[in-house]
């Protein structure tokens, strides 16, 4: 999150990275981009490495809210089983919105999930689909702090062809469509560039469920 915004020599366009996969660079406000980092920091203690069925751990931090994401699939409960952090109502409000800036209407788009990957200087995201919803609702991405390399492929596999493109904090990505089950990821992470020592990205769904 930058405190003031940056000028820009060449202003920054959309971009599409597939069909229905729309970067929209600088979306979330500074003062938006507050609200969500000191959101997360009050989420911060319910975050957890995720360990894998075969037995990897995720080098990022997640915390969930409405449901809890386990490898492949949701509960309402966390792994100890105390209950999942509510989804405040403002968070689906801007998911909306959001959806609304990259396809011109939200639709009777409503999220009722929320992703909060925490990346440190060496967090890493392998090619992965969000298939464990049971809904094909568009998936609303938003980055704060460091820039980020966002890796954004095809719906078949993990290879090429892919698209590398740079989200830094306030980028809004949202991939609904044809696009919805396209394989991504986040190779690696720019240090120094936010200001919140790290990148939060926090991806907005509905589960379906």
């Amino acid at each position: 999150m930058r405190g003031a915004p940056v000028l820009e020599l060449i202003p920054r366009r959309r971009v599409e990275l597939g069909p229905g996969a729309v970067q929209v660079p600088d979306w979330v406000d500074a003062d938006t981009q507050r609200t969500l980092v000191a959101a997360c920091r009050e989420w911060a203690p319910g975050s957890r490495h995720t360990r894998m069925p075969n037995g990897g751990v995720m080098s990022v931090r997640t915390v969930c809210l409405g449901w809890h994401w386990r490898p492949y699939r949701y509960s309402r409960t966390l792994d100890d089983g105390s209950p999942v952090l509510p989804f405040p109502e403002w968070l689906r409000d801007l998911g909306r919105r959001a959806v609304a800036a990259a396809y011109g209407t939200a639709g009777d788009y409503t999220p009722d999930v929320a992703l909060v990957n925490f990346y440190d200087t060496a967090a890493k995201m392998g090619m992965h689909q969000d298939k464990d919803e049971r809904s094909l609702a568009p998936v609303v991405s938003l980055s704060l702090g460091d820039t980020g390399v966002f890796r954004f492929g095809n719906t078949e596999t993990r290879g090429r062809p892919w698209t590398d493109v740079e989200l830094r904090s306030g980028d809004l990505v949202v991939f609904g469509g044809e696009s919805r089950l396209a394989y991504h990821g986040v190779p690696k992470i720019l240090p120094g560039t936010g200001n919140i020592g790290g990148r939060l990205n926090i991806t907005l769904r509905e589960s379906g469920l």
